[in-house]
This record gives C-alpha cells, sequence and structure tokens, in this order.
C-alpha cells in the first residue's frame, strides 16, 4: 500500500496520440491513481438511451497496461444539452423566479425526477459495464455536489420541500406552525400547499423557515448521491463509493455530518484564497475537520491546485515550496491520497487558466519538477498510509449553527461563523495543538478540553452532552452568543447565554454588539475586544477579565467557572488575536493539554499515530530552517536518514517527517 497520487484526467479534451505521453509522464511523476469521466456524460450518452463507451473502454485499457487506477466517475454534475431540450423543466430557478439556462456544470433542479430518471439511467449503464474491469478501484460518484446549485426554488421543488416537512413534522401543520412560530407576522398555514421556499420576499423571511429550508436543501441532494451509490453498489458490492466534498474555502450549502456516513470513503476538495495570507492554516483546519468527518479514518484529497486557480478576483501563482508544503500538510493532517485537478491543463473552456499537474508549458516547467518530486516524497512516506491522529482538543463544528447564525436580523452581521472558528482555531495551531472537530452530540470521552467558540444554535441534548463534559471532570470554553436558541431557532428565554447560563455560571441581560472598527480595553494584560461584548453578570463564576472602558466598564468580558467536578469558561467577546491565544493557552494549559512538539514560531508540527511509530510531520512556513527535538532513534523519512544527535533538520521553507517508534 502507499499513499495515492493523481488527479482528474480528462483524455476526451485531447487527441488519441496526446494518450500514451500522458502514460508515459503519469509513470515519471509516480502517479497511482487518476479520476476519470467526472465531465464526460454528452460523450458518454450522446442522445437519449444511445451509448458509445469507446474512448472510456480505451482509456480504461491504457491505464491498465500501465498500473494506474481509476477513480471512476459518473457524470451527473453536467447534464448534455439534449437533457435540457427535452425537459427544460429541469432547469433551476434562482430565489428571485429566475430560470437559469444550460452551457455551465450544475444546471439541473436538485427535485426534478427527469433529471433523476437520467443520472440513474447512466449510472447504471456505468456499473454494468465497469464493475468487474480491473482497473476500477474506485466509483466518484457526481462531483462537487451542491457547489452551483445548492438550492432551487421552483415548484418542483416547492413539492418537494412540503414532502420533507411533512415526515419531519409527522404531517402535523400544528407542529411545523409551532416550530416555526408563524403567529408571528400572521404566517400561519392552514395547508401544505400555502408553504414555498423561502423566495424573494419584501421582509426578512421567517428564520425557521429558512433553517429548515437549508436542512431541506442539503438532504435533497444526498438523497441524489445515495440513489447513485445504490445503483453502483447493486452491481458491484465490493467497490468503494466517494464524493467530493467542499469544506472550507466558505462553502457550506451541505451539512457533511449528515452525508460523511453514507460514504465509503471521505473525500475533500480544497484551494487557497488568494487574500488569505496564511493559508497554510486554512489547509490545516480543514484537515482536522475532513479527518473528524471521516471518524478519525484517513481520507483522500481529491481535488486541490498546482498552481494558479481561475475564479478568483485575481487567480495567485504559488510561491516555490509552496505545492510541496501544501500537499504534505494535507498528509500530515490525515490525507492518505493527493490528487489535483487536474492532470494535463486545459486549453480551451471555462477553466483553460487553471492550473494541472502538466501545466501548458510542458515538462519544462517548475511546476512539472515540483509534481515530479511530490511523487517521489509520497513514495517515501508509503509507510505513513493508514495511521490516525492524536487529538485531545475537539472544536464544536455544526453546520445547523452555522446556517442559523448567518440568517439576516441578528444582533450584528460582523459575526461570521468560520471566522470566530478559525479565530480560535489558529493560536491551537500555532502552539502545536492536535485538534479534531465534533458535533455537539459526539463521544467526548477521548478530549480533555473541549471548545465551542460559535454555537448559537443548540438542541437540549448536545448542549447537556457539552456541559456533561465539563461537570464530569474536564474543561469547556464557550464563545459569546452561543445557546442562544433551540434547534427550531427560538431565544432560549432567561438570560444569556441560554443553553449554557448554568453551566458558565453567568448570566446576561442585553447584548452589545460593536461596530465595524470599534473595540474596547481590557482590564488585564493591555487587552483589547472587538466585535461584541455583553452585559455579563456572575452567577457563581470568577471574572478573569473585564472591560476598562465603554459602557460595560468593569462588567466581566471573559469568565472561569466551577462545574461539577470541571472547569467551564466563556468568552462574552472577541479579544485581540494575541489575547485570545493567552487566554487559550491559559485553558489547555489548565486542561492538562500539551503540544504535539514545541517547535520554533512558523514551523508546523502534526502527528499521526501508525500501529508501532509515530510520524511527526515539521513543516516550514516561515522560510528560515529549524532544529527540532525528536527521539534518538527517529528515522526522517523523506530522505530515508537516520536522525543524529536527537534533532532534526528542517529545511528553509521545507518539510521533515520523522518517524519515530514507540
Amino acid at each position: 500500500m502507499t499513499i495515492a497520487y493523481g488527479g482528474d484526467y480528462n483524455p476526451e479534451q485531447w487527441p488519441e496520440e496526446v494518450w500514451a505521453e500522458d502514460m508515459r509522464l503519469m509513470r515519471e511523476a509516480g502517479v497511482t491513481m487518476v479520476s476519470i469521466g467526472i465531465f464526460s456524460w454528452a460523450l458518454l450518452e450522446p442522445s437519449e438511451g444511445v451509448y458509445d463507451f469507446t474512448l472510456l473502454d480505451k482509456v480504461l485499457a491504457l491505464l491498465q497496461q500501465n498500473g494506474i487506477a481509476a477513480d471512476l466517475a459518473t457524470p451527473t454534475a453536467a447534464p448534455p444539452a439534449w437533457f435540457f431540450r427535452a425537459h427544460p423543466e429541469a432547469l433551476p430557478v434562482d430565489r428571485d423566479g429566475r430560470g437559469l439556462s444550460y452551457g455551465s456544470r450544475q444546471t439541473f433542479c436538485p427535485s426534478s425526477p427527469a433529471y433523476r430518471t437520467a443520472a440513474l439511467r447512466i449510472a447504471g449503464e456505468l456499473a454494468r459495464r465497469y464493475a468487474d474491469h480491473p482497473a476500477v478501484a474506485m466509483w466518484h460518484i457526481h462531483n462537487e455536489y451542491g457547489c452551483h446549485n445548492p438550492a432551487c426554488y421552483c415548484d418542483e421543488s416547492a413539492e418537494a420541500f412540503r414532502r420533507w416537512l411533512r415526515a419531519k413534522y409527522g404531517d402535523s401543520l400544528a407542529s411545523l406552525n409551532d416550530a416555526w412560530g408563524t403567529a408571528f407576522w400572521s404566517q400561519w398555514y392552514y395547508d401544505w400547499a400555502e408553504i414555498l421556499p423561502p423566495r424573494a420576499t419584501g421582509a426578512v423571511p421567517n428564520p425557521t423557515h429558512q433553517l429548515d429550508w437549508r436542512r431541506f436543501c442539503s438532504d435533497e441532494l444526498l438523497a441524489l448521491y445515495k440513489a447513485e451509490r445504490d445503483v453502483l453498489r447493486e452491481a458491484a458490492p465490493s467497490l468503494p463509493a466517494t464524493t467530493n466534498f467542499m469544506v472550507m474555502f466558505n462553502f457550506d450549502a451541505l451539512d457533511y455530518w449528515r452525508w460523511a456516513p453514507e460514504l465509503d470513503v471521505v473525500s475533500n476538495d480544497h484551494y487557497l484564497r488568494s487574500t488569505d495570507p496564511e493559508s497554510e492554516i486554512d489547509i490545516a483546519m480543514s484537515g482536522d475537520l475532513v479527518r473528524s468527518l471521516a471518524g478519525g479514518r484517513p481520507w483522500l484529497l481529491m481535488e486541490h491546485s498546482t498552481g494558479a486557480v481561475n475564479w478568483q478576483p485575481v487567480n495567485r501563482a504559488k510561491s516555490p515550496g509552496e505545492l510541496r508544503r501544501n500537499a504534505l500538510a494535507h498528509v500530515a493532517h490525515g490525507a492518505d491520497g493527493i490528487a489535483y485537478f487536474q492532470w494535463r491543463a486545459a486549453k480551451a473552456g471555462a477553466e483553460q487558466w487553471h492550473s494541472a499537474m502538466l501545466p501548458h508549458a510542458g515538462t519544462d516547467s517548475v511546476i512539472w519538477q515540483d509534481v515530479v518530486q511530490l511523487g517521489a516524497d509520497l513514495k517515501a512516506l508509503a509507510e505513513v498510509q493508514g495511521s490516525t491522529g492524536t487529538a485531545t482538543v475537539a472544536v464544536v463544528w455544526d453546520w445547523d449553527a452555522r446556517w442559523a447564525l448567518e440568517l439576516p436580523s441578528q444582533p450584528s452581521e460582523e459575526l461570521r461563523y468560520l471566522d470566530q472558528v478559525r479565530s480560535w482555531y489558529e493560536p491551537l495551531w500555532r502552539s502545536g495543538i492536535a485538534v479534531d472537530f465534533v458535533r455537539p452530540d459526539a463521544d467526548l470521552s477521548p478530549y480533555r478540553l473541549v471548545l465551542a467558540p460559535s454555537l448559537y444554535l443548540v438542541d437540549e441534548a448536545g448542549a447537556a452532552n457539552l456541559t456533561g463534559f465539563a461537570s464530569s471532570g474536564d474543561t469547556l470554553a464557550v464563545g459569546f452568543h452561543s445557546g442562544a436558541v433551540d434547534e427550531n431557532c427560538h431565544v432560549r428565554l432567561g438570560g444569556y447565554p441560554g443553553a449554557f447560563r448554568d453551566a458558565l455560571g453567568v448570566r446576561t441581560d442585553e447584548l452589545f454588539p460593536l461596530l465595524p472598527g470599534e473595540s474596547l480595553a481590557l482590564s488585564s494584560g493591555g487587552g483589547t475586544a472587538s466585535l461584541w461584548s455583553e452585559r455579563v453578570a456572575l452567577a457563581g463564576a470568577e471574572a478573569i477579565t473585564s472591560y476598562a472602558e465603554g459602557p460595560l466598564t468593569g462588567i466581566p468580558a471573559v469568565t472561569r467557572n466551577a462545574y461539577g467536578t470541571g472547569t467551564a469558561w466563556y468568552l462574552a467577546t472577541r479579544p485581540d488575536p494575541t489575547t485570545l491565544a493567552g487566554l487559550l493557552d491559559l485553558i489547555r494549559r489548565e486542561a492538562g493539554v500539551e503540544p504535539v512538539r514545541v517547535t520554533p514560531e512558523g514551523v508546523e508540527a502534526a502527528l499521526r499515530r501508525g500501529a508501532d511509530a509515530d510520524y511527526l510531520f515539521l513543516i516550514d512556513h516561515a522560510g528560515k530552517g529549524a532544529e527540532v527535538s525528536v527521539a534518538a532513534d527517529a528515522v526522517e523519512l523523506l530522505t530515508g536518514e537516520p536522525v543524529l544527535g536527537g534533532s532534526v533538520s528542517v529545511p528553509a521553507g521545507g518539510v521533515a517527517v520523522v518517524r519515530e517508534p514507540r
């Protein structure tokens, strides 16, 4: 076994005489697996019910001959033009009632019966033809569900939404009206037919209506995935199936906690944002979240970029060494496969300016040299495959809470879920603290410290699970505006922070969000607070720091409470980064959490645990190089050299991976 390496392969974009060169260069680069057929529906089914598998047969045969595995895709993310001419009702409608046209990808309504029929038909044909093909190692279902069509507001979607609601509320309109709080603004429903998607309207739509719509849209796309998967499983029960998630880069359409158990292998697509000066933190955070979605097991990076992408306002190329650092950082955080979009850079089409493993410049390019080097690196790291994480800190992540927090008419539209979670994750990452992500109702027994940076919405079971964790002897830290509403977006009465009030030993009677650019001095350490403040009253907790100016002068901003045999912290504001880092360092030290390894600033440390060895990844993002202490009998895997003198040299801007026998 080895770490998989490859990318999306689209031979249909090139004449057949190029394919032999592709095979030769893939072998040179160390490619072990490619995804094929992702956008080939129009080629495979040129007209309804008429199939042509000639190209796919030839390419699969070439891959087999060259020892390269195929991750064979169902091409259902891009229906052909003939389908929409026959079924124009399958085109999506946006929130404003505007019908969209075909001419790109994912231009279909997820609730369309015609689309579902056609998608399952082509999936079935592929399954029957290639279930036993020796080159096929895995099914790749669809591509990036919900990327361009997370919701459709057409009448077919409205009917599907009503069916979903009837199932959720036990066919009881009274239950729905109660959950949605429809007594407000005379929104009471007397007939299921009166309920519509949250289309554009004159004022703010009902928040619970919008939240249930988000849940429905995620489930509707999940139903499509499961339907295709079941068709493939029927023909090939032993072949694993996956689809590529899009964790991070602001994609929030799908509740991946509900999706992940339906995948045999969890896969993710990850791209850097040119505006992020420290995108290495985003890589680590997304990797930890994907590993957590996979239940702690290894996962696959299905798409990444060797250089610039094509869909941002300015598409930054990668700096020297960045391709390698990015890829090995994903491995450090649990990836057992590294793949790119795409193998050969396209010369035509919407993504012609997207980088690839084989760029427009060909093999006489820095990218190609880096691609070949990475193939050798991944081969050298073969024994890391299958190893797992080591975290004793968990960060609570919940899509319901994210969706609810970012609905309109919050106390502050400046409050964004991803920003809050990253602001807490970042100092942990800088300190070398291993982190898992968990649902509110997860088993928390492996952890010493649980952080809930932003949990606006939480149900009773989730709240009880988190507070019970603290009361039984561990440490819980909660961020502001958490626990405020229940699963129906109903405010918990009696004071904030609602579900966590008793465990935190505080009670807030009024919120004081801060204006953009506004900050308040804190009483200790010279720190400041921004974005948010609250009028907190102590109800058993002690104040750690308070506001030193403004209308809340002297009011606690950060508190600590002895709860049961454990501890519960509350951060009722957003401290500046240095102050927040100091607080989290204090909290994790009190909880008995130690870093993976102490490293110089700018050197990331991550650990994967194998059956009889630990694998320490050291990645120099600062470009200065470093010496890091390791076990005396360690081996640096990328060079194959034993470590001498109890420390390993990390090259400037480079990576070291150390095996430490256990």
